[in-house]
C-alpha cells in the first residue's frame, strides 16, 4: 500500500495526472495537477519565451515529465512515488529517472490509464 501524501503519476506520451495520496490508511487518491508538453514548457517569470513551440512529441513529453518528476523529487516535494504508464512512456520515464527517484519509487505499473476514472487507477494500485 502506498503510504500517505505519496505522488501517483498517471501519464501516457500526450498528459500527465498527478494525484496525492490522502489517506492516512489505505488508497484514497485526490487529483492536483494536470500536465502536458504545452504546460511543462511554460516559461517561469524571467525566462525568455521560446522561439519554438514543440509539437506532439511523446518521447519529448515523457523526457520533460521525467525532469519534472526529478525536479520534485530533489526539491523535497515528494517523499514517495508510483508510475503509471503506457510501455513507450514508461521507458523513456525510466532512462531518465534521477537515482533519488529510483529510492522513493514505491510501485511502476505498465498501463494505459490516463483516461481512465479513479476507481480503474485505485483498483491497478492496490
Amino acid at each position: 500500500m502506498l503510504p500517505h501524501n505519496a505522488l501517483v503519476v498517471v501519464a501516457d506520451g500526450h498528459s500527465a495526472r498527478l494525484f496525492r495520496n490522502t489517506a492516512k490508511h489505505g488508497l484514497e487518491l485526490t487529483e492536483t495537477e494536470q500536465l502536458t508538453l504545452a504546460s511543462l514548457n511554460r516559461p517561469k517569470a524571467g525566462d525568455a519565451i521560446p522561439d519554438v513551440v514543440p509539437g506532439d512529441d511523446p518521447d519529448l513529453f515523457a523526457a520533460q515529465l521525467a525532469d519534472h518528476l526529478n525536479a520534485m523529487v530533489l526539491k523535497h516535494k515528494v517523499d514517495d512515488i508510483a508510475v503509471i504508464a503506457d510501455p513507450s512512456t514508461l521507458g523513456v520515464l525510466r532512462k531518465r529517472y534521477h537515482k533519488e527517484l529510483q529510492f522513493r519509487l514505491r510501485k511502476e505499473v505498465t498501463k494505459n490509464l490516463s483516461n481512465s476514472d479513479l476507481r480503474a487507477i485505485e483498483d491497478a494500485l492496490a
